[in-house]
């Protein structure tokens, strides 16, 4: 019997044909036209100026197995790919490549590096991205529904821009002086979302302050010694019996000499320092909010670029760092210091820069938020977590907010707040929605004016808005874009909400808070059903990978030395959303490639049988192939009710073993002697059983590993069947009826005749004397008598074999 499948292995080089012709071919194209209920993915946008990590790579073949099982459930999906061409990452890359920093060259200058870089960034994302088998829709950039989107594109724009307007005019936007997060390396506003916090070694300074009224010293403690030029009050607990004496009394601070009041408050610690806190303007969020309550009027000592300004005095025009040291230097010629103490400090860093952040007063815009927590919270319950646990982490950071959304950010290369003021009157002129515009570079349009002038007060003279988004103002209506929000509004009305928002759990707070906030307030909606959160790669210790530590795995080495296959195949079997992590290792992705092999030669070997069910199925089938259909019907109900929850893991590990174990090491074992028939022991109804049950499960195994293994099931299922595996539908679960026994029974039986002919040291080929078999075996001894070489067969309560 010749095999149809000739080639004796998978080989990577198969591949390529594949992923080059559904490019081609346009084979996931997206129809807006169609009838099939649409299953839509707001795929995260990665920027383009930086490879594909390891981690983008593994979320995005798995989003890949959910649109492919997707598709064989009878759903038109949406799927498109976007790429991020937005904000700091683009800046930081030319501001290294050019070694400038953008903030020291003109804004047109700045714009022509940035789009430079974007000229040359690489676009082996896209590249990764086609080896690695996903099937987006297009890898063409355009503006139709499934189209490849950028989000610097004059089109994308716009829609941000079309967002601010709706919201503008609902009255949930506004502009306002308050001291908020600022990142001096930026030289820009940054939301709370956009600061992680980094144990940072500093001093902890005892100073001498003096009381007016007594002219006594007390001693307060600080790491900002910096700012005691804009100290507001000195405070104590109301519980600390040493200091009561001072309540109602002034302060004096030492080298400025300014008078501040001294209070009770709760806000201090009692066993922190000396129990005497000096409250600044801006030393951390503390003094952010005490100022807030106390109403006390702030005063900012420093510049956006990170430098003393006038209130500082002497320390005017030095860095922050350097006006610490100065300030140390004087309190110590003083006589002002009484001692210094190395600590670990928990400071506030900007997530990209890693500069300290500082804290100063400026003007920007901000949408509220403070007054939909409430609302958010209700979506919290509400949104489908994958896996559940990943709630708390939106719950928890909705509970945190403490301030509206600052929007706007003094950079470059983003999309602009399109506002114009008028230079006599200082009215806002917003212009109407539908283009993109840049106001810094151009005039208000006709269509915002009165006969091309002020409409309040007549004045011809403008001054165009100069800041720009928040990157999240403008990646938070990824699904209002990729579902055709304003482009195809009937499209949006009826297949909103998005179905499905894949992410990684450290942009819960950014990304998909967001997202859901902002596009409520334009939509009146939950923008998402289902939110499925993957985590971290780490290396086989358990550490985060990353450039830094050398552990990160190049997805496209991986490619080069393995293929796709093996790749996804780890991302299946290792993605447990139970478990935190995602462990990586080429080791572990090159073990998958054995699986790969077993299921081609298991699917060569069947290739050499007749497909019996090219005539009918048998009348009836033998009892031992009643019962591999019984174990692979449970495998199709696991899989499509596991594959619906994003839980590739548990499905992929089964149909593993079954592969190996229930199918090729038993299985096939016992019933290969009825399939040849080469003594003609059988008739030809029992072979033919065989031959069916061989087939059935293999286009079942085929279909079910689809969308984990879209080349190596294509291939296998074109070559025996002549058809596209992508173009199936989900199959139905196998009708077969419950044997006597449990696979478990079975493979144990055998296993127990293998150990005893190995232990005897004798071939697994070799017969044995007598076989004896408890009574529920009886339907198939048939097939064990043959596959085992049995001289003789009986039937008892327990399991006994001789040699």
């Amino acid at each position: 019997m010749d095999p149809i499948i000739k080639q004796t292995r998978w080989d990577k080089a198969m591949e390529k044909p594949l992923y080059e012709a559904w490019k081609a071919n346009k084979r996931y194209a997206f129809s807006r036209k169609g009838s099939k209920p649409v299953y839509s993915i707001d795929t995260p946008p990665p920027y383009v100026n930086t490879p594909v990590h390891i981690g983008q790579a593994t979320t995005y073949v798995l989003m890949d197995m959910f649109a492919r099982f997707r598709r064989m459930t009878g759903h038109e999906v949406l799927f498109p790919l976007g790429l991020d061409r937005n904000g700091l990452p683009i800046e930081m890359a030319a501001e290294k490549r050019f070694n400038t920093r953008l903030t020291d060259v003109p804004r047109e200058q700045a714009m022509k590096y940035c789009e430079s870089i974007l000229k040359e960034a690489s676009i082996a994302s896209t590249e990764t991205f086609l080896r690695s088998g996903i099937s987006f829709n297009s890898w063409k950039l355009g503006t139709e529904i499934g189209d490849v989107y950028y989000t610097d594109s004059p089109e994308y724009r716009a829609l941000t821009q079309a967002t601010f307007i709706d919201l503008w005019k609902k009255g949930l936007i506004y502009q306002a002086e308050r001291i908020t997060n600022y990142c001096p390396g930026c030289q820009t506003t940054i939301a709370d979302a956009e600061i992680e916090y980094a144990e940072k070694p500093t001093m902890f300074n005892d100073v001498k302050f003096r009381v007016k009224e007594t002219g006594d010293e007390i001693v307060i403690g600080t790491t900002r010694p910096e700012l005691i030029c804009t100290c507001a009050m000195v405070i104590f607990n109301p519980e600390d019996k040493r200091y009561k004496k001072l309540a109602g009394r002034t302060a004096v601070t030492p080298v400025f000499g300014k008078e501040v009041p001294i209070k009770a408050h709760p806000m201090a610690q009692p066993e922190k320092g000396t129990g005497l806190e000096m409250m600044c303007s801006a030393g951390d969020l503390n003094d952010i909010r005490f100022f807030r309550e106390m109403n006390l009027e702030p005063v900012i000592a420093i510049n956006r670029d990170g430098t003393m300004n006038e209130h500082a005095g002497v320390l005017k025009g030095l860095h922050v760092k350097k006006a610490r040291a100065k300030i140390i230097e004087l309190l110590k010629e003083g006589g002002l210091l009484v001692k210094q103490e190395q600590l670990m400090h928990r400071a506030p860093v900007c997530e990209r820069s890693k500069d300290d952040i500082e804290f100063i007063a400026m003007p920007e815009f901000y949408l509220k938020q403070l007054d939909q927590k409430a609302k958010m919270l209700e979506f919290a319950k509400k949104l489908n977590f994958f896996a559940p646990a990943s709630r708390q982490i939106f719950v928890d950071w909705i509970n945190s907010l403490t301030i509206d959304w600052p929007i706007s950010r003094r950079r470059f290369y983003a999309t602009e707040i399109p506002l114009w003021y008028c230079g006599k009157c200082g009215e806002v002129i917003v212009p109407p929605k539908g283009r993109y515009y840049q106001p810094w570079r151009e005039k208000p349009p006709k269509e915002a004016l009165k006969n091309g002038k002020c409409p309040k007060c007549n004045s011809a003279d403008f001054r165009g808005e100069t800041r720009v988004f928040d990157t999240w103002f403008d990646s938070s209506i990824t699904p209002l874009w990729i579902l055709g929000y304003e482009r195809h509004p009937d499209f949006f009305a009826k297949h909103s909400p998005c179905t499905l928002r894949p992410q990684g759990k450290e942009i819960i707070r950014t990304w998909l808070y967001y997202t859901v906030l902002k596009d409520y307030l334009l939509t009146k909606r939950l923008i998402f059903r289902d939110v499925w959160i993957n985590y971290h790669i780490v290396d086989e210790g358990g550490k985060k990978m990353s450039k830094s530590r050398g552990n990160m795995a190049d997805p496209k080495d991986v490619l080069d030395k393995f293929g796709a296959e093996p790749f996804r195949l780890w991302a299946a079997a290792e993605g447990n959303l139970e478990r935190k992590d995602f462990k990586c290792s080429f080791e572990r992705i090159q073990g998958m490639e054995k699986t790969l092999t077993k299921l081609w030669n298991v699917a060569r070997f069947i290739s050499m049988f007749p497909d019996a069910r090219k005539k009918a199925k048998p009348k009836k089938l033998e009892p031992l192939d009643e019962w591999i259909l019984h174990e692979v019907s449970g495998l199709v109900k696991q899989a499509r009710e596991e594959y619906e929850a994003y839980d590739f893991h548990n499905p992929t590990t089964s149909l593993k073993n079954f592969l190996w174990e229930t199918f090729a090491s038993h299985y096939i074992e016992l019933a290969k002697n009825r399939a040849y028939n080469q003594e003609g022991k059988f008739s030809a109804e029992q072979q033919a059983s065989a031959c069916y049950a061989l087939h059935e499960c293999l286009d079942l195994l085929l279909r079910l590993l689809s969308p984990v293994l879209p080349f190596i099931t294509e291939i296998i299922y074109r070559q025996l069947r002549g058809r596209d595996i992508h173009s199936e539908s989900w199959p139905e679960p196998p009708k077969a009826k419950k044997p006597a026994f449990t696979a478990q029974e079975l493979m144990e039986l055998n296993s127990l005749v293998w150990k005893t002919k190995k232990d005897a040291g004798r071939s697994l080929k070799d017969g044995l004397g007598s076989l004896t078999i408890p009574d529920k075996f009886k339907t198939i001894e048939a097939d064990l008598r043959l596959a085992h070489g049995c001289q003789k067969l009986e039937h008892g309560k327990d399991v006994s074999i001789e040699i």
